[in-house]
């Protein structure tokens, strides 16, 4: 077995020989070896979900950055479409009345409405569909951030900002009015 390479990196990480400039030239940050665990900004040796997906110049970080801006928004959109969904598709509507002791002693009945949905209809089949992807992509852009490059970071954190800026208005925000403070 040749050990040429991996010798060649050990020494490199022990005699010092740290390149600061975004990747070393073994493709890690600074000739380190295994994962970056420190925020860098670089767009030289920077890997990207996939072995094959390499950053080495700036157009190539600006469209990474880009991409994964929209990823972080359709992100914030699945997740407001999900609730929608849910909405659309909620059946079993039913109503419960319960009594409560008012301030003056007399009692007041407040209402709750409860709903729900069937297990075998196409709104479910859909939201477990939709929930895959929400999962599937949260994990990638959790992937994006763990590569601790600043211009992913940030291009993750401002579209998860504008995918709730654009999405959450829509949200519908249910107010109780029979609530009281005790």
């Amino acid at each position: 077995m040749d050990h040429t390479h991996h010798h060649q990196a050990m020494t490199t990480a022990t005699t010092g020989g740290h390149d600061h400039g975004g990747g070393g030239h073994d493709g890690n940050h600074g000739g380190h070896m295994g994962m970056v665990m420190t925020f860098y900004f670089g767009y030289h040796n920077v890997e990207l979900l996939f072995t094959g997906l390499l950053i080495n110049s700036p157009g190539e970080m600006v469209g990474a950055c880009i991409g994964c801006f929209l990823l972080a928004v359709l992100y914030e959109g699945l997740k407001i479409g999900r609730e929608v969904l849910l909405r659309r598709s909620q059946v079993n509507v039913r109503y419960n009345s319960m009594p409560l002791p008012g301030a003056d002693g007399t009692m007041l009945m407040e209402t709750h409405k409860t709903v729900g949905q069937r297990m075998l209809s196409p709104g479910h089949f859909m939201q477990t569909l939709l929930h895959i992807v929400q999962v599937v992509v949260s994990y990638f852009l959790m992937l994006v951030f763990m590569t601790y490059n600043g211009y992913l970071c940030i291009a993750v954190a401002a579209g998860a900002g504008m995918g709730y800026f654009l999405f959450s208005w829509r949200k519908a925000v249910v107010v109780d009015i029979t609530e009281h403070c005790h």
